[in-house]
């Protein structure tokens, strides 16, 4: 088969073959000139097996994580819902402006000293991280009724949330930004957008890094699905969640070039 493949594919470096002396001194020490690393190559050719076969462990492929990135789109905004193409445009150069900051300013910003009441939870603390986004008032109360309160007029962070000052998502990797994302999209997907939110997921965007991975593409996705759902059950368009919603799904479609989903102008 060797003689086959280099009738097919000829040398472009024609070596003689080494005889069994010289093999055994190639294999004791490194190559002292140009010809005998070739000569040795070609010896380590030589003693690879024509066709290898991968032992894979059907357990581990089973167990294996997948990513279902799924390809449907938006829901088609109600007439008068649609935002203008040079709308969309501007929201897109503002926020490309914001990313540029951030990156900038991401190291003087990380190392500023938090408050003492600010206490970022484990990655894996779920429910630290929603209470810590949104606030008890809002993540407890909905959780428990299914109706959120509004926000006191104190400055009471954990019952308000903290908001994603540059001093805290600054201190968040891109592991903590995507897993963060896919908690509070998921809060979402079963809940109203309410300011606290809509400030978390903006800021998050920002701090997401470009070229994206699967599972970024999914999250993304799934928030600007779940925002054009919620777009077709507001009563007009003098709701205040619009802006918001027409934001988000603008971002996730023109900026991270999901052009499926991007609304189209009138």
């Amino acid at each position: 088969m060797r003689s086959d493949v280099e009738d097919l594919m000829p040398r472009l470096l024609p070596i003689e073959t080494a005889n069994k002396t010289e093999a055994l001194r190639l294999n004791e020490g490194a190559p002292r000139n140009p010809q005998e690393y070739l000569r040795q190559v070609q010896l380590e050719a030589s003693l690879c097996p024509e066709v290898v076969v991968a032992q894979i462990d059907p357990m581990k492929l089973r167990k294996a994580q997948t990513v279902n990135a799924s390809v449907s789109g938006c829901q088609a905004a109600p007439e008068g819902l649609s935002p203008s193409l040079g709308w969309q445009r501007q929201q897109v150069a503002n926020f490309s402006d914001v990313r540029q900051s951030i990156a900038k300013h991401r190291r003087h910003w990380s190392t500023q000293t938090l408050d003492e009441n600010v206490v970022m939870p484990k990655l894996s603390d779920e429910e630290g991280w929603k209470t810590f986004c949104l606030g008890e008032t809002v993540y407890k109360a909905t959780a428990a009724s299914g109706t959120h309160l509004e926000p006191s007029s104190a400055l009471d962070y954990s019952k308000m949330g903290f908001p994603p000052f540059l001093s805290i998502v600054s201190r968040l990797n891109q592991t903590t930004v995507l897993a963060l994302l896919e908690i509070l999209v998921g809060w979402f997907e079963e809940a109203e957008l309410v300011p606290q939110l809509g400030r978390w997921l903006y800021a998050l965007l920002a701090c997401l890094e470009k070229p994206l991975i699967p599972e970024a593409h999914s999250i993304i996705r799934q928030l600007a699905r779940r925002c054009g759902q919620l777009r077709t059950t507001l009563p007009s368009q003098e709701d205040t969640r619009l802006p918001a919603l027409n934001l988000l799904i603008c971002l996730v479609a023109r900026y991270f070039e999901q052009n499926d989903l991007a609304d189209q102008h009138e």
